[in-house]
């Protein structure tokens, strides 16, 4: 997917864009990129369905998250949506009531859809704002990254391939069967 960029945006250029479309601001640069493909959306849903019932509501796990699908965060003036982000209910212990997240995420997942975009512009932002853990997941290609924040930059803690069953921090008290990630294989 591309993203059309506008330079020298503001907050009020991001509120402009179609709701059919995801607005981000990086350094004064205005990312407009359409709405996923179906195999990124499949991922997302299918990590989020499995993350937040242990991880949110405590259904066989340890509770103590907030997992949230697309939110707006602003890292200052950065404005990005990640495609999951969680939150330690120590550290946001309610939900803002306004339309955007300022605490910083404790986990960010970004499923590719723009490699230059997802890791070259914020992965390097959530390390600034100490994003402790990331996760990339490559739906087309099927595989998942799990990266930790240390001393400022990203460390590879693993990298787990298409059927692997998965323990990956911050969410390793659970295994995640990867194969419900990415769907169902076509006949």
């Amino acid at each position: 997917m591309s993203a059309r960029v506008r330079e020298h945006a503001t907050y009020e250029d991001l509120l402009r864009v179609p709701d059919n479309m995801v607005a981000e601001l990086i350094d004064g640069e205005l990312f407009v990129s359409p709405r996923p493909r179906p195999a990124h959306a499949l991922a997302t849903s299918a990590l989020g369905a499995i993350l937040i019932p242990p991880f949110q509501f405590g259904d066989g796990g340890p509770g103590g998250w907030w997992i949230i699908a697309e939110p707006e965060v602003h890292f200052g003036p950065q404005v990005l949506v990640p495609d999951l982000a969680g939150w330690r209910v120590e550290r946001m212990p309610e939900m803002p009531t306004g339309s955007f997240f300022t605490v910083i995420p404790d986990w960010v997942c970004e499923v590719l859809s723009n490699p230059r975009l997802d890791r070259g512009k914020k992965l390097p932002i959530y390390a600034r704002h100490e994003v402790k853990h990331a996760w990339i997941v490559d739906a087309e290609q099927q595989y998942l990254e799990v990266k930790r924040l240390e001393n400022g930059t990203w460390s590879d803690v693993a990298i787990f391939t298409a059927g692997e069953a998965v323990r990956a921090e911050p969410f390793d008290a659970i295994e995640i069967d990867m194969t419900r990630v990415w769907g169902p294989t076509p006949a």
